[in-house]
Parts: structure tokens; sequence; C-alpha cells
């Protein structure tokens, strides 16, 4: 079952022009528009189900700069920097809060990259700090476990994915955006190379350039116009529970649970490093490029065969730009919890924490997290068409760091000063041979 998203009213019809076509309403091509849309850049966003309706809405609602790899820390710190400012700056609430974030763990190897990566974070002037075992407990109060050691970020934080995109549509719709919902892009079109609009099944959308940021579904409409991008999917399952004793106003990630106090009070809980890979025809295709990512993350997974390998977005279909596309049929991705996760994740939670003896899940949900070889977004232009950017692959980090990532594939599409260094984000290290290391941090 999805989980609930606040519904926004949007326009019923294309424009008939814009000089940036955005595909895709979930936290990075809603931001994207924001931004665009201020610098009076008229920009269209089209989205094949709902706005937030596939991952953006499925997240745990992390806002952070705690234990991102080291490409992608400027990114998060800029995030933050915007989360902080958002509720007053657009005048709707986003659930953000900044009630910093607890790791913990009883595993050595955990705390050893916990405090090497802190040596790097503060050089970047994060504020993180190591926890002993006693100041472990002392942060976590009613926690029952005895935790070999954590790491705190107190400038860290938390919003509601249900509320935030939807706040940021209503936004850039007041700064000028045109947004159309249940409309699916098919297909773009160009001249001498550079696009020139786009096929949505309302009709054409000319335009100057066009932003890709589908999630898991952009991929597919790549790999229609024969351009390579590496990307995987995992479905996750998370769930939520209904009101409870306040044990954690922030979050707190632990070896076998993690949780985040909502507004509601409430919890969203999640199992990190548990999901489900699927076996598809396109991941078996690109299955050299995440070798190593898959011994990385191996231990957590179960696997499957089942809807995916036919008409999901690493099937291998062709279609007209004249007839119904795949991203027609299924508008929202909306996957099958995994129930026994749920009863796990449950379990956990009690354990842990006795206070919350008898808590009962609200609902649950599976969502499809979208990655790439290096665990690092592409959020750049592609040299090879002109006119053409990518904001995808964002590898379970979306929401968090959303917000500059919108800023940025604004500032790439205008051609304005970068807001970070978009080297580390760049679309050729996919095709050019680059090594790309190891799979970056959960």
């Amino acid at each position: 079952m999805s989980p609930p998203v606040r519904k926004v009213a949007t326009a019923s019809q294309i424009p008939q022009s814009a000089d940036v076509v955005i595909v895709g309403a979930g936290m990075a091509g809603i931001a994207a528009a924001l931004y665009l849309a201020r610098r009076g850049t008229s920009v269209a966003v089209v989205e094949k189900g709902i706005i937030s309706g596939e991952q953006s809405c499925r997240n745990w609602g992390w806002c952070r700069q705690q234990n991102r790899d080291p490409r992608e820390l400027p990114l998060a710190q800029l995030a933050l920097r915007v989360w902080r400012d958002i509720n007053q700056e657009i005048g709707e609430e986003t659930g953000f809060r900044e009630t910093g974030l607890v790791y913990a763990s009883n595993s050595a190897a955990d705390i050893a990259t916990w405090e090497n990566w802190g040596r790097t974070a503060r050089e970047h002037g994060v504020d993180t700090r190591m926890l002993s075992s006693a100041e472990v407990k002392a942060k976590l109060p009613g926690n029952s476990r005895h935790w070999l050691g954590g790491v705190h970020s107190p400038k860290d934080g938390r919003a509601e994915p249900a509320l935030a995109v939807a706040a940021l549509a209503k936004a850039a719709m007041a700064a000028g955006a045109t947004i159309v919902q249940n409309c699916a892009v098919r297909a773009f079109e160009t001249s001498g190379g550079s696009i020139c609009g786009v096929v949505t099944e309302q009709g054409l959308i000319r335009c100057q350039a066009l932003l890709v940021a589908g999630g898991a579904w952009s991929g597919m409409l790549l790999r229609h116009h024969g351009i390579k991008f590496l990307q995987a999917s995992v479905k996750s399952t998370s769930f939520y529970t209904e009101a409870a004793e306040a044990v954690t106003e922030g979050g707190v990630s632990m070896q076998d649970v993690t949780i985040r106090r909502r507004l509601d009070g409430g919890y969203t809980v999640g199992l990190s490093g548990r999901g489900q890979l699927q076996v598809t025809p396109w991941g078996l295709l690109q299955a050299k490029a995440f070798w190593r990512t898959f011994k990385a993350r191996r231990k957590g997974l179960t696997y499957a065969i089942g809807r995916q390998f036919i008409d999901g977005p690493e099937a291998l279909t062709r279609w007209r730009a004249d007839g119904i596309s795949p991203f027609e049929r299924i508008r929202t991705l909306d996957p099958a919890p995994d129930l026994h996760l749920v009863r796990k994740g449950l379990a956990k939670l009690q354990e842990i924490y006795p206070a919350l003896t008898g808590i009962k899940a609200a609902q649950s949900w599976g969502g499809m997290v979208d990655s790439t070889p290096d665990a690092i977004p592409v959020i750049a232009p592609v040299r090879s068409r002109p006119g053409l950017f990518i904001a995808s692959g964002f590898s379970g980090h979306g929401f968090g760091i959303g917000p500059a990532a919108g800023q940025l594939a604004a500032d790439l599409i205008r051609g304005d000063r970068p807001c970070v260094d978009p080297a580390p984000y760049r679309y050729e290290r996919m095709v050019d041979g680059s090594d790309l290391g190891k799979p970056g941090m959960l």
C-alpha cells in the first residue's frame, strides 16, 4: 500500500512550450523546477503519476550530513542549510526539525569507519562527534542495548516525505512553474542532435532543455534513446507506527533497525541494508558494472523474479511515441512490502525500547531504491546530446539532498555558477571507462 502523501492541485493540460521540461515530480525534479522558476526560466514538470508518488514519499525522512560519502558531502551540507530555512522561506510545512541523528553499533568495524569518516568530515566543517558506550547510553535513554559506541550529528534533522515535496511543488507553482500530473512523457525529440521537444501522452511540448528526474524510471527513458545509464533498483520495506511514547525526537540508526520520530507522534521504521533484489533483463545485462556493489551489500538481500522482469523499469521494452508507453501502464511503482520485515522491525523495536511494547504498525509500504554503481547520483548534462540533463541515481539519498540537487541541476541547465563542484556527479563517468570505485556509504 502506498504511504500517504499530500495531494496538490496542478494544471490539467500541458503547455505548448517551455524553456525546460522536467520528467518526474519527485524531490529532485520539483526542487529543480522551483529554482528555475525563481530565476525567470519557464519550466514544465510532467509526472506520469502524482507528485512524490514513488520513492520521494517512501523514504525514511532523514536529512543528514552524517556518514555521507565525501564526494556527496558538499551537496548534503548545502541541502541541510536549505532545509533549516525552508518552512519559513516557502510558507509551508515540510516537517523539517533540527533534532540531531544518532548512530549506534556493536561492531568495531562500524566504529572505525565512523572515526575515519569524522576526520574527513571535520575538514569540511561538519559537527560530528564520536560517542563512547556510556555516551551512547546517555543519548538514547530507554534503549535497552549495551552499545560499543556511536556517533552523533547534532545539526542533522528529519522531515516528512508526505509533506515536503508537495510543499515545494506549491512554492514552484507560485514562482511560475507549470506542473502536470497523470501525464507520461513517452519520448523526446531532437533537431541537429539537440533537444527540441518532449512527446507526452497529451502531445508535444517544445523546449530547449530536458531534465530527466524520473527516479527508477530514468534509465528506461534514456535507454529508449540509446543513452546508457547504469541504474539498478532494490525493493525496500518500511512502515510507520501509531503514536507512541517519545523515546527520541530525532533519528536513531542501529544495526537491526532505524527509527525516526514523526510529527504525528509515531515513528517511521526501516531495516538498514535489507532489501529484495528482483532479477530483471536490464539488471542481468549490467551485472558486471554492479558486481562490487553487489558483493558489498549482498548480506542483507533476498532475491525474486516478479512483475519487474516483464514490465518494470528494468524490463527490455520498446514502444512508439504515438502509442502507449510503459510509463502509462504503471502510473505508480508500488511494490508490496515484505511483511516478514515489518514483523521483524516491530519485534526489534520493542526489544530495544521496552517502553514501546505493544506498539503497532499503522501502515507499511514497499519502494524501489535506484542506485548507481558508486552510489553517487548523476546530476549533469549529457555532452553528446545538447540540452539533455539528468538528475537521477540518488541511491537512497535523494530526499535529504534533494533541495541542493535541484539547485545544482538548475545551475547547470541555466549555465549559472554551480552551487557545488559538479565533477563528482558527471554523467560521463558512466560511459568513459572511469573506475567508479567502491560504492559510497549508505
